[in-house]
């Protein structure tokens, strides 16, 4: 678990520590994954619901990619293939490669529950993939030595029973 003791002085100035010294785009992305999150608790259908959390957790994603990625030294003219976030992410945080893979296997699910598809994602599965994605969150925002948010208490809304069943 990071801390944030200082770090040894490498030149004539400290290093700064902390919250303060992440890039502002990390603390934009953090901002966004929890929109999404507040989106995707609170969307009207299912596909929906399972695309916002997904977008959640890439914007989580993205927040720690922001922090801690550095672009490769150019090699000539030869260009490197792209790699998804899912793969960056598993390079730059491999205690992360877990969510990473999980994450990623959803990919194509989003995909089609953004494309419409009403049968790409049952309702448990978009309901888990809040909790997930919430989760996640929590995870990168330690991983980047912040403390972690409070769950929404509209998490435990989506375990009721009674929006499962469709019967009135």
């Amino acid at each position: 678990m990071p801390t944030n003791r200082p770090r040894p002085v490498t030149g004539s100035t400290p290093e700064p520590t902390g919250p303060f010294a992440l890039p502002a785009t990390t603390h934009s992305y953090l901002a966004r994954a929890a929109e999404s999150l507040h989106d995707a608790v609170v969307a009207p259908d299912v596909p929906t619901r399972y695309a916002r959390a997904h977008v959640a957790a890439l914007r989580a994603a993205a927040a720690l990619l922001a922090a801690r990625a550095r672009p490769a030294a150019s090699a000539g003219s030869r260009r490197r293939p792209q790699k998804n976030a899912w793969v960056l992410l598993a390079e730059v945080a491999p205690e992360l490669t877990e969510w990473a893979t999980f994450f990623s296997a959803g990919a194509a699910k989003r995909a089609a529950a953004e494309a419409g598809s009403t049968r790409a994602v049952t309702e448990r599965e978009a309901d888990d993939l809040v909790r997930d994605a919430d989760r996640f969150l929590a995870v990168v925002e330690q991983a980047l030595g912040l403390a972690p948010h409070v769950a929404s208490p509209q998490l435990c809304i989506l375990a009721e029973p009674t929006r499962r069943t469709r019967a009135g």
